[in-house]
């Protein structure tokens, strides 16, 4: 994918704000910054255990807001693209639900369009949401150093699993729940906690923690280590990826984010993430190295094992 907007979409484009490829773009303003950033959502089923379409498109621009620092949220704008056809039950309850989600964010829903398309020429409902917010100070998934600790805030694979198994029917209902929330109020208590010594964040969406970490780790021009022992999976999680035969460290979340801190603030930073409800399971799972750049190191507790970032998505149409 990066590949893909790195040579059509940005082909010809100059501005250093779109070269960075980050979460979000961020202009000055007075003395904090604006932060816009823009993102469509498809899933499949558009409801599933623990949310929605309708929750999953503000969650999403929520969080990629606060992965930049930008944890106050002005305005989210939202676009539905919708089929012919289209059960209005079922489209009333993602509406709805899109609204909890924006109240519980505190991200006001104050602008939108809808366009209905012929039955056929859509596979049921897209929507497209953008989001302007307000930081204090920039945070750029490009900021790791060497020595800096990886912070994540939960258990991963929640969210692909639990979509994955209602679309095929799995027969795990009740199991597996998609962690999908807003980050912004825990993302705030983070930099409240320890400020400055927070230099990247990122939360792993498409891809996981694995398309994240090498992301961020090209970007920095570091390479990463990482612990299995220490990274936290549910139970239901970890049964499911060993009966379906995938790992967890490449499927979707969205309630997570990776944080990278100075050493001597991983303490205090788990401390506060831990007195907050969406960041209870927040762990320490690796720690920064120089070496080669976007290289993941896996230490399996048997031996290590590099992790490559995959070409194409192992589970499709889940955010």
């Amino acid at each position: 994918m990066r590949d893909l907007v790195t040579s059509v979409f940005l082909r010809g484009i100059t501005a250093p704000e779109a070269m960075a490829m980050d979460d979000g773009a961020a202009i000055p303003w007075g003395d904090k910054w604006l932060v816009v950033t823009t993102d469509a959502h498809v899933v499949s089923p558009v409801e599933f255990p623990g949310g929605d379409i309708g929750r999953l498109s503000v969650c999403g621009v929520v969080n990629d807001l606060a992965m930049m620092g930008a944890t106050d949220v002005l305005a989210l704008t939202s676009a539905v693209i919708v089929e012919e056809g289209f059960d209005l039950a079922r489209l009333s309850r993602l509406s709805e639900s899109a609204r909890r989600a924006s109240d519980e964010a505190s991200a006001p829903i104050l602008a939108g369009d809808t366009k209905v398309m012929r039955r056929g020429e859509l596979d049921g409902i897209v929507l497209s949401t953008s989001g302007l917010a307000v930081a204090e100070r920039v945070v750029r998934d490009a900021g790791m150093r060497v020595d800096d600790a990886i912070v994540v805030t939960g258990t991963i694979g929640d969210h692909g699993l639990a979509v994955l198994a209602a679309r095929e029917r799995l027969g795990l209902d009740g199991a597996l729940v998609s962690d999908v929330a807003p980050l912004n109020g825990l993302v705030r208590t983070a930099l409240a906690a320890v400020g400055d010594a927070i230099h990247a964040m990122k939360d792993p969406t498409r891809g996981g923690v694995v398309s994240a970490l090498s992301e961020m780790a090209t970007k920095a021009g570091v390479a990463v280590h990482l612990s299995a022992q220490a990274i936290p999976m549910s139970a239901p999680v970890r049964a499911a990826s060993e009966l379906l035969g995938i790992d967890p460290l490449w499927v979707a979340n969205e309630g997570k984010a990776l944080i990278v801190v100075e050493r001597d603030a991983v303490e205090p930073l788990l401390r506060a993430l831990r007195d907050h409800p969406l960041g209870r399971d927040a762990a320490a799972i690796g720690h920064v190295a120089a070496g080669e750049p976007g290289a993941l190191l896996l230490d399996t507790g048997f031996g290590t094992r590099r992790l490559f970032e995959r070409d194409g998505e192992p589970l499709p149409r889940i955010c």
